[in-house]
């Protein structure tokens, strides 16, 4: 527990402290925020924001996650564990993703960084990358990363340790391949308005910390107590999902309307990584759905506008994504942001309670 509280002072810290001092080196750089022509007319005053907070955020997970590991390994010499390592490679490969298409921004001086093309061909790379290590890491709990590959809530759909071959494991990749770039997008889409992203995210990361936390909770000698498969390295992956939640929180300070600095790419590539990684390694990749249930409105908004679009020349929204939709409607960028993230909250407490549900009726247990 100290470990755990270590980990989320040295993130809140470093985001309290750290953006400010990102914001006055962006300010001295120039690298100021770009917005779309075509968008909303009452975001043009945000041109030459400050862009790139996502920096604050990775650096805030990163150092409370290594500040929590150096304590556990001073204190009882516990080594850092390779899940932890390969959710955070996840995170920073997509973040350096992230930065790359920002700085390309900056230096076109336009909102448009790189290419569609571009930009899958390095989510590619990266999620491959993360696949194949998540497939040939051995963890502490001697398998694997990937030894239950896909799941809805715990039930696990594949088995690398027994169904292995290389069959299996090119289906893993694909499947690793189509989370990340789901995950990534989505979450890119969500980050449209002051404050949207950070602070859905931090409430989507708040749930998989509970997540992790109880897996790592009721691992007894071992084991799941019959009624729950090995999830490696769970109380790691509490460490990171808290310092997310609380990163997110730290830079919302300086997010919130009206914004003083933006996560940019680097940081919603790099919270879409995190949550994609977070549900691969928690084993709970179809309940992702529902925990990051407004970044599926969002994405979800946005491929209905194109198809109809494309299919009948005519526009569901009066603009996409669906947060832009409501600001034309008339509500203010501020009635959006709260009202969406009560929706993402409600998700995430609609997640839970269908993981609880179905540790409880495969625990036999009725009150736990």
């Amino acid at each position: 527990m100290i470990a755990l509280i270590i980990g989320i002072l040295v993130s809140l810290l470093v985001t309290i402290a750290g953006t400010p001092m990102l914001i006055h080196l962006v300010h001295r750089l120039h690298y100021g925020q770009y917005i779309r022509q075509d968008g909303p007319k009452s975001h043009l005053v945000k041109r030459g924001t400050p862009t790139m907070g996502g920096v604050a955020i990775v650096l805030a997970i990163v150092l409370g996650w290594g500040a929590s590991a150096l304590y556990r390994y001073v204190r009882s010499g516990a080594v850092p564990s390779l899940s932890a390592m390969l959710v955070l490679f996840a995170m920073l490969s997509m973040g350096l993703l992230g930065f790359i298409d920002d700085f390309a921004k900056v230096r076109k001086k336009q909102n448009l960084g790189l290419s569609v093309h571009a930009k899958f061909i390095g989510q590619f790379i990266f999620a491959t990358i993360y696949a194949v290590l998540a497939l040939i890491i051995p963890t502490k709990s001697g398998f694997p990363s990937a030894q239950a590959g896909m799941s809805f809530i715990e039930k696990p759909f594949f088995d690398f340790r027994f169904a292995g071959g290389v069959a299996a494991a090119i289906i893993f990749v694909i499947w690793v391949n189509f989370l990340m770039t789901a995950w990534t997008n989505a979450v890119n889409l969500t980050d449209g308005l002051d404050g949207l992203a950070s602070g859905s995210s931090m409430i989507a990361f708040a749930g998989y910390a509970i997540i992790a936390f109880w897996e790592s909770y009721h691992i007894k000698g071992g084991t799941h107590e019959g009624f729950s498969y090995a999830v490696s390295d769970p109380l790691d992956l509490t460490i990171i999902a808290c310092c997310a939640a609380v990163a997110c929180f730290g830079f919302l300070w300086y997010n919130s309307n009206p914004a003083t600095i933006f996560m940019g790419d680097i940081g919603s590539l790099a919270l879409g990584g995190l949550f994609a990684a977070l549900s691969i390694a928690t084993h709970t990749e179809f309940l992702a759905i529902i925990i990051g249930g407004l970044y599926v409105i969002e994405v979800m908004s946005d491929i209905i506008q194109v198809t109809s679009f494309k299919l009948t020349h005519k526009r569901v929204f009066k603009m996409a994504p669906i947060h832009h939709h409501f600001e034309l409607l008339g509500w203010s960028e501020s009635k959006v942001v709260v009202r969406f993230w009560m929706i993402e909250f409600l998700f995430m407490i609609v997640g839970l309670m269908m993981f609880y549900v179905d540790w409880v009726s495969r625990s036999g247990l009725l009150f736990v």
